[in-house]
């Protein structure tokens, strides 16, 4: 059985992992998975993975998306402030709100369940349900390079601080395709668990090496690792499975 005939098979969930600026790789996999017509029925995601299952999710077709991420610029959410993270914040939420079609989790065209960091607890929150620009804000709040982002009075940061896969909000019993994002972020060590995949019955990982780690300052590899993610998603739909 090839990775398609698997996701032809049943309904699936796809959670997408945290990893920085690895927006670009999971549209560049999102937009195979919508040329196949092999659509998920949930998404699950932190950070990254937040904002491109979130956008998609909205309405927001692969196209579009990758229009947005192609014509993307620093200037467009650099706004540094005086604060706990260098960045305010507020251009990086108005760009989520141009490019989701709806203004809320709940009003998506299928369920949604991101993870974010909760300051207070120090423990993973899942939200379904709220604000979209405001759930993927926080999400994707990179310590010390964007401020906390406050939802009801609570402040929240990065979901991929400790649930890195962005898979607290699968339930038990869901099938799920997980894209793993592999990292090479100079502040997690070697050996650390977050850095490892994920494992669960009635789940398939697809897990790209060799990506170009995209930032800020270099923001034009992100086409590459675009385009990398999409031809290796290709190759492995097509590829029996292990």
């Amino acid at each position: 059985m090839a990775l398609r005939d698997w996701l032809n098979a049943e309904p699936f969930t796809l959670s997408m992992s945290s990893g920085f600026f690895s927006f670009f790789a999971h549209a560049g996999m999102l937009s195979v998975l919508e040329q196949e017509h092999l659509l998920p029925s949930k998404i699950t995601g932190s950070s990254a993975g937040a904002l491109v299952g979130a956008c998609w999710a909205s309405g927001c077709s692969s196209a579009e998306l990758q229009n947005s991420l192609f014509n993307l610029n620093k200037n467009d959410f650099w706004d540094p402030s005086i604060g706990l993270g260098l960045l305010k914040g507020n251009r990086f939420r108005d760009l989520v709100g141009v490019v989701c079609k709806v203004g809320s989790l709940q009003e998506c065209r299928v369920p949604v369940a991101l993870s974010v960091f909760d300051l207070l607890t120090l423990n993973t929150k899942v939200f379904n349900e709220g604000v979209i620009q405001d759930t993927v804000s926080a999400s994707c709040a990179f310590p010390f390079l964007f401020q906390p982002v406050r939802i009801n009075n609570r402040f929240y940061l990065d979901g991929g601080i400790k649930d890195r896969p962005g898979m607290s909000g699968v339930n038990q019993g869901e099938r799920v395709f997980y894209h793993h994002i592999t990292s090479r972020s100079p502040w997690r060590t070697k050996n650390s668990k977050a850095l490892n995949v994920p494992s669960r019955e009635n789940m398939q990982t697809l897990a790209i090496d060799g990506l170009p780690r995209v930032g800020p300052g270099h923001i034009m590899d992100g086409r590459l690792a675009y385009e990398m993610a999409a031809e290796k998603t290709l190759k492995a739909l097509n590829s029996p499975l292990p």
